[in-house]
């Protein structure tokens, strides 16, 4: 005799059970696919009766993702700040995707902004990174390598350095090209380093920098709420400290860590942790 009661309990149970699971799954694509969109973080730097602010926008990572037609959803949303300068933090191109979406953001930047980039390891993993170097140059992009520009911009004299990343380089010759850059500058010039590696804090602390601007780490990917803890990040392992936002060295230096806006290019999905452009006025 079939025990009708038990088997509609146990049903009962199940269908309690799928619509758990399933509400935990569409839970999970609606939390991916917001952590998908781009926000934009802002930091304000400006000393105080410092009248003519410099605005610069920090770019890393987007490792050739796709931000709608020619990259137009990105630079609408990087034109909206009205930048002086744009900083290109590395891994700009991908080692997997096409060169695509990258340049056509290239491009556009070039011909509005001054921009100044540097090197990742993406870059120099694909294997092509002196020709995607040659690409960027040709739109008149400077390319940073161990060296520095300076430039006036509202009156402010500002010395742009920059250091390839440095999977390709010995310890040795990353250590002579952030000497070789900082013995351009001046010391009273606003100085910003541009590297692709935020954990190399104990190199960036020997120089006099007044702002250093990295990516590199995409905020852990999965990022800790409330303690801007990455879950991993490369070059630092797990829970990484320097991931995202504003960090004061030990010399004083100030490191803005940009979680980059690489997407589809993850093998992973970025929890607590949006693509962003960064802003920064001093």
């Amino acid at each position: 005799m079939t025990d009708t009661k038990g088997s509609k309990k146990s049903n009962k149970i199940i269908n309690i059970i799928r619509i758990i699971f399933w509400s935990a799954v569409g839970f999970l694509i609606l939390l991916t696919g917001w952590f998908f969109v781009p926000v934009t973080e802002r930091f304000d730097l400006i000393k105080e009766g410092d009248t003519n602010p410099v605005r610069c926008v920090l770019i890393t990572d987007l490792h050739s993702c796709y931000y709608g037609k020619n990259q137009k959803n990105l630079i609408k949303k990087i034109d909206k700040e009205n930048p002086d300068i744009i900083f290109l933090g590395g891994d700009i191109f991908d080692d997997k995707l096409d060169d695509d979406n990258a340049v056509a953001l290239l491009e556009d930047l070039s011909k509005k902004y001054k921009c100044f980039y540097v090197s990742g390891n993406h870059e120099y993993w694909s294997e092509r990174c002196d020709e995607m170097k040659d690409k960027v140059r040709s739109l008149g992009i400077t390319v940073l390598e161990g060296d520095c520009e300076t430039i006036t911009v509202n009156g402010k004299t500002i010395d742009v350095c920059g250091v390839d990343d440095p999977t390709r380089l010995y310890e040795r010759q990353f250590k002579e090209q952030l000497d070789n850059a900082y013995a351009k500058t001046s010391e009273d010039h606003y100085k910003i380093l541009l590297t692709h590696r935020p954990e190399r804090t104990d190199l960036y602390a020997k120089y006099d920098y007044d702002l250093i601007l990295s990516g590199h780490a995409h905020a852990g990917q999965i990022r800790i709420p409330f303690i801007n803890i990455g879950l991993y990040a490369p070059n630092q392992g797990l829970f990484s400290k320097y991931v995202s936002g504003i960090y004061t060295l030990e010399n004083g230096s100030r490191l803005i860590v940009s979680r980059g806006l690489a997407r589809e290019s993850t093998p992973a999905p970025r929890f607590f942790n949006h693509p962003e452009i960064v802003v920064i006025d001093f």
